[in-house]
């Protein structure tokens, strides 16, 4: 996980920096499915007691990136195609009802951020160097916009407690060119239904946009499933 740079983080508790730096490990796959997170490993490698490690490893079982193997402790967790179905179940659901509240609630100054989000998310798959990471944040922050942009706190609650479960899945998205341009262009007809206010043609966009998402990912599980079998 590279050297670490309390510095840029030192506002926060060492729990949460120790997750940061252990999701940011899973994400990138330092950290594999089925690898074993060993308490004292971690612990000496990041220069930190075992307790912050210990209390890490717990967050990131509840979003769902590690799990408790019966003789083994903690591994990275397997992508699995149920788990893609049932976070993208959730998130159509809040994302169509983000839509169409923000096409009657979002003001100019939504609209002017939505514009820049869709940008930066251009900008970070046209860069030379893949960074997945930044990709995945940009697009994160294209919809976190939309959320914004229907003023509903329980709403933008709710999404912001499923982060963490999509992020996995957004990583195994864009991993290839051409799912990179169909987001982009995704974004683009989206934010043109909302500047519309058209409801039900972002809506459509949008669910369009996930179940695409959907099929994809499952494609790029089911082929890591069969090398594996294979």
């Amino acid at each position: 996980m590279g050297e670490q740079n309390w510095n840029v983080e030192k506002n926060l508790p060492l729990r949460d920096i120790v997750f940061r730096r252990i999701r940011r490990a899973i994400l990138r796959g330092e950290l594999a499915p089925g690898q074993r997170l060993m308490e004292m490993k971690l612990a000496d490698k990041m220069g930190v007691s075992r307790t912050p490690v210990r209390e890490a490893i717990q967050m990131l079982e509840k979003d769902g990136l590690v799990v408790t193997v019966p003789h083994r402790g903690a591994v990275v967790a397997d992508i699995r195609d149920k788990d893609l179905r049932e976070v993208l179940e959730v998130r159509e659901a809040l994302e169509v009802l983000a839509v169409r509240l923000a096409c009657s609630r979002m003001s100019e100054e939504g609209f002017e951020r939505l514009e820049a989000a869709e940008q930066a998310f251009e900008k970070a798959i046209g860069r030379a160097e893949v960074d997945l990471i930044e990709m995945a944040e940009a697009d994160e922050g294209f919809h976190h916009v939309i959320y914004e942009g229907a003023q509903n706190d329980k709403l933008l609650l709710l999404a912001h407690n499923m982060r963490e479960q999509m992020y996995r899945f957004r990583i195994e998205h864009l991993k290839t060119p051409e799912s990179r341009e169909q987001l982009a262009s995704d974004h683009r007809h989206i934010a043109e239904n909302l500047r519309k206010r058209d409801p039900y043609g972002a809506a459509e966009r949008i669910v369009a946009h996930l179940r695409s998402q959907q099929e994809l990912v499952h494609a790029h599980i089911e082929k890591k499933q069969n090398e594996i079998g294979g």
